[in-house]
């Protein structure tokens, strides 16, 4: 792992794209992901991005953004003004591009300092997306931010499946989020969990059971329309279509989300996103 560290003239990145109506702007602690090696980083979408990866391999680097908070702080009042004028309010997606909670994090803090940043200069809204079960050691400081911003915590559970054939581990056990899950939404933090990108489920009625039961509501977001392209065709050149086809032929098609959305919905009426409307917060009807 190849690591530096950086200090940023600016960290709010005006959205565009896929988060263009899911929030005025997105925020990166890092450039780079230290769990690229394990399975959600042979998925992820952002090892598509050259120039975020500026020719390294996703996984090898991370670039340590040491003043993040400084320069949130900096530019929080214009970005607020800018984004009431022209999109309704000040939300941001922490993070789009890299994990807040990534091992390194406990020692370096980055992802902390700006979050109690925000306490001081508070979005309109929040979104907190992780893929670790890391993000509920963070209960005491979420909660304090709750109480000055809208806040929604995006937990990634992809599937239920603690191993897949042919696919590097989980960075963080599937047992751990959904007990993460449940830990954030018993101390009132509005929890939503993004199956995404979907993979193969190996038992969808009780994978969905459970996630009623520890989330407010679920996204579900299949790596085709996900990915940004309407084909799939960057993951489509990744390991790992072939490998969820093996497992379960079908399920690197569209129509194996339609299916899985059906049945998530039984079991989460009103409580089910689908793609680019799910992470901005609007459900399919009851």
């Amino acid at each position: 792992m190849h690591v530096t560290t950086a200090r940023v003239g600016e960290i709010l990145t005006r959205s565009s794209g896929f988060l263009r109506d899911v929030c005025s702007h997105s925020l990166q602690p890092y450039r780079g992901c230290s769990l690229g090696g394990s399975l959600c980083g042979v998925a992820c979408y952002v090892q598509h991005n050259g120039w975020l990866t500026r020719g390294e391999r996703w996984g090898r680097f991370l670039e340590v953004r040491e003043n993040a908070a400084e320069a949130y702080r900096a530019s929080a009042d214009r970005e607020r003004r800018w984004a009431r004028a022209k999109r309704g309010r000040f939300a941001i997606f922490l993070s789009s591009s890299t994990e807040p909670f990534l091992p390194q994090e406990s020692r370096l803090g980055v992802t902390a300092s700006v979050l109690a940043a925000m306490l001081d200069e508070p979005p309109d809204a929040l979104i907190l997306q992780t893929h670790t079960h890391h993000v509920a050691e963070r209960i005491d400081a979420l909660r304090a931010l709750a109480a000055r911003t809208e806040l929604r915590v995006h937990l990634s559970i992809e599937t239920d499946r603690e191993h897949l054939p042919g696919l590097p581990p989980h960075a963080s056990p599937v047992e751990s989020r959904f007990a993460a899950a449940a830990t954030l939404r018993a101390a009132g933090l509005r929890t939503i969990v993004t199956v995404s990108p979907l993979l193969p489920i190996a038992d969808p009625e009780r994978f969905f059971a459970r996630l009623a039961a520890c989330a407010d509501a679920v996204v579900i977001d299949h790596f085709i329309e996900g990915e940004g392209t309407p084909d799939g065709h960057r993951t489509r050149a990744t390991p790992l279509p072939a490998a969820m086809e093996a497992i379960d032929p079908g399920s690197s098609l569209l129509a194996y989300r339609d299916r899985i959305v059906a049945i998530a919905a039984r079991h989460l009426p009103g409580r089910v996103g689908v793609s680019r409307d799910g992470f901005a917060g609007r459900y399919l009807p009851a």
